[in-house]
């Protein structure tokens, strides 16, 4: 891989040490940044480096976005007869159940492939991915794995385990997850590039048996589950009921929180489940947007931050772009509490800037999103143009109300262009449309 010199713009570090270099320029060598600085530093110094010229435009690191479905990509433009929900419930019910077993191999990779085309024009380099296709289980992470790796994207990959489609599935579930554990674990050509997580549904679909199993591959693996959890207070409700203790309880109580552990959504836990998260090596996802358009609330993430809880930030799927996410996020807790001070910039900066690279750099097993040497060469070009003074101080300003819905020019994965001044590098984008446009109708056929 030849190295890389892309410098002549400001640089945004993020990171623990986040700093702005006003005309920059980072050195990239097999994947890592090697050096960063100003551009004046650089000049003779890589002769047979290929040079990128930012033109003026902001260098920042690559976006992460922490909580994914690949999957849901062929829902897009889907009608179903009868859709009426009344609540979370009915939506999965109605909506995502029976399009996930719909789903088979083919539609896996191609709803992947949709996604990541779109990862890359938003900058997104990083994604902790979560999937289910309960008819096609087997080899379904594989399916994944290769768009991922064909993109250039990093990815952490798991099975959505559930026993709501019977014993039977739940098991294909349990040896897909374990099975890809091993592989990602033993396959050092990917090592950096794609990881896994064990995936679980939810407490309230995923009975004790399958649960005690669950956390016994974690702790021969020492992979960390990925989980739904409180979406919804179905969750709770169900977990209370049938297991006699709320989802964060029974999950401490099956030992799945003595390591990394991933929690989406975390919108109606209680203080003393923000308090255990807080004493644990537990992640909260949070999805704002997501939350929104299902109607299931606004978890208290100012207050879960404050108590010592960390939180990132994803999608669910809802979009492919963070910085739309991460005005959301901005905004929803001002809706939500009628509080124009209800989400603090410095907690937002602590989610966005901070806690997604420290996530996905743990379970990458590489420093990823911060530009500083010896991190993952994941590099974004976006053509802002500061209308006014940018500092550090008032960096976040300009992220939240200016940088949003700015086009990515360039985007750059562990030293590979994926994308230069807006034409993808490494998919074919009208390709992929055209099958996936082929392939769309033909699962909507299917759904029960």
């Amino acid at each position: 891989m030849q190295d890389l010199v892309i410098g002549n713009g400001p640089i945004v570090t993020l990171g623990s040490d986040n700093r702005i270099i006003t005309n920059g320029a980072i050195s990239i060598r097999d994947g890592r940044i090697q050096e960063v600085g100003e551009i004046s530093d650089f000049i003779g110094k890589y002769p047979g480096a290929r040079f990128i010229d930012a033109r003026g435009r902001l260098i920042m690191p690559g976006f992460i976005n922490t909580h994914m479905h690949f999957y849901s990509s062929f829902a897009r433009g889907m009608a179903l007869d009868g859709f009426a929900p009344k609540d979370f419930q009915q939506i999965l019910e109605q909506l995502w159940w029976r399009l996930d077993k719909a789903l088979n191999l083919e539609d896996t990779r191609y709803s992947a492939l949709t996604a990541l085309t779109e990862c890359i024009r938003k900058g997104t380099t990083t994604v902790i991915d979560h999937h289910a296709s309960p008819n096609a289980v087997a080899g379904s992470l594989d399916a994944i794995a290769e768009a991922t790796l064909k993109a250039g994207i990093r990815a952490c990959l798991c099975y959505e385990v559930s026993d709501r489609d019977g014993k039977d599935v739940a098991k294909q579930g349990l040896e897909e997850n374990q099975r890809f554990i091993q592989r990602c674990q033993s396959d050092e050509s990917a090592a950096g590039l794609l990881s896994a997580a064990f995936g679980l549904h939810a407490s309230f679909t995923v009975d004790d048996d399958t649960l005690k199993k669950a956390a016994a591959i974690c702790e021969k693996t020492g992979a960390p589950v990925h989980v739904h959890t409180a979406e919804g207070m179905v969750d709770v409700k169900t977990s209370l009921e049938r297991f006699g203790a709320r989802p964060v309880a029974r999950f401490e109580r099956a030992g799945l929180l003595s390591r990394t552990a991933l929690l989406g959504h975390c919108v109606h836990l209680d203080e003393s489940e923000h308090d255990l998260l807080a004493q644990r090596p537990a992640w909260v996802l949070h999805n704002p947007q997501s939350n929104m358009n299902n109607a299931v609330g606004t978890a208290p993430i100012p207050k879960m931050i404050d108590r010592g809880v960390k939180v990132t930030l994803g999608t669910d799927a809802m979009t492919n772009d963070m910085l739309q996410e991460l005005r959301v996020f901005a905004l929803a807790h001002k809706a939500s509490t009628g509080d124009p001070l209800g989400i603090r910039f410095d907690q937002i900066e602590q989610v966005f800037c901070r806690n997604n690279a420290r996530l996905a750099s743990e379970v990458m097993g590489i420093p990823v999103g911060t530009i500083a040497p010896g991190a993952a060469g994941d590099v974004v070009l976006l053509s802002y143009v500061p209308p006014t003074p940018l500092t550090i101080d008032n960096f976040l300003g300009h992220l939240l109300f200016g940088m949003v819905g700015t086009r990515v020019d360039t985007t750059i994965a562990d030293g590979q262009v994926l994308m230069e001044d807006g034409v993808l590098q490494t998919l074919d984008e009208a390709a992929i449309a055209a099958r996936s446009r082929e392939l769309a109708p033909k699962m909507w056929q299917r759904i029960d």
